[in-house]
């Protein structure tokens, strides 16, 4: 099938697969699987510019859907991820503004694949070490993870420096009480800043980034986590859609194919995670940004599209 807002064939089937696998995964773990879609969309021959927009647009539809199944598990925080939505927009337009001056530089594509390599293989390396940390540590202790959404205990190895972080005492600070935490509004918007910035350079809803962000830095437990991250992703995932937009590099006609099989598999995912301790999906999320740097290392050294 001919997609000529980006000029690129790409069968429909496999565009609906794609999205059917990230909405399995983004319900699960509350990402919008662009470290899957993007170097999907890239390995079919699809620029940069175009996969990091249109993986945005896909991404509002299919996170809806997770989200309003995480709200009904009990899984959304609405203070904490209102309040992140608008850091997280900032930083979507800094990095949608980096992609474009490196489109006008010509080397969108080497400059993003590098990038990208970095950014999913640090993040699985980490949270590979603090999950069988974690998962030894309670082992040892002989106390069972706690599964359910409804709990709000959530072992983590990095639980020190959390504490640390929260323990910072730089007004305003906000109270959440879904999450059960107290902490710096600063550091809420710095964390979320950052998420947005590799929301608008990556694409996606950099849940990648902020998820993680959200256990190890604010101490938000990782079910929680899942449902916010995906609330807040329908806003900021919103805004970054129009930013690309205006600038040319959304292929709605794709976006629309993936979302047909994103929206089943989100509810999926989202049901799953109430079989779960919080480490065990922590763990089990380490493949998925590998999956991504290894495709995006395919198709820098090889070149090759299907």
């Amino acid at each position: 099938m001919f997609f000529p807002i980006s000029n690129s064939h790409i069968s429909p089937i496999y565009l609906v697969v794609v999205g059917f696998i990230i909405g399995i995964l983004g319900g699960f773990f509350g990402v919008g699987g662009s470290f899957i879609a993007g170097p999907a969309l890239r390995l079919m021959g699809v620029n940069w510019n175009y996969a990091v927009g249109t993986d945005l647009a896909h991404i509002v539809g299919k996170s809806i859907v997770a989200a309003r199944q995480h709200r009904t598990l009990g899984n959304v925080d609405l203070k904490l991820g209102l309040i992140m939505a608008l850091g997280t927009i900032g930083g979507a337009e800094a990095g949608a503004q980096l992609i474009q001056a490196l489109k006008r530089a010509g080397n969108v594509n080497t400059v993003v694949s590098f990038v990208a390599i970095a950014v999913y293989s640090g993040i699985a390396v980490f949270m590979l070490w603090e999950s069988q940390k974690t998962l030894r540590s309670d082992k040892k202790r002989k106390q069972p993870l706690v599964k359910g959404a409804q709990s709000k205990e959530d072992r983590s190895a990095f639980s020190p420096v959390t504490r640390n972080i929260q323990r910072l005492k730089i007004w305003p600070m906000i109270t959440l009480p879904t999450s059960g935490i107290r902490i710096s509004l600063w550091t809420i918007l710095l964390v979320a800043f950052v998420g947005g910035v590799f929301s608008g350079f990556l694409g996606g809803g950099a849940g990648y980034i902020r998820m993680p962000s959200m256990v190890y830095v604010l101490g938000v437990p990782t079910h929680l986590a899942v449902g916010t991250d995906l609330f807040e992703i329908i806003i900021s995932a919103s805004y970054g859609t129009f930013s690309h937009a205006i600038k040319g590099n959304v292929d709605i006609l794709i976006a629309l194919v993936m979302n047909t099989g994103a929206a089943i598999g989100a509810q999926i995912g989202a049901i799953s995670t109430q079989y779960f301790a919080g480490p065990k999906i922590r763990l089990a999320f380490v493949p998925l940004p590998l999956i991504g740097a290894a495709i995006v290392i395919y198709t820098l050294v090889s070149g090759h599209k299907l």
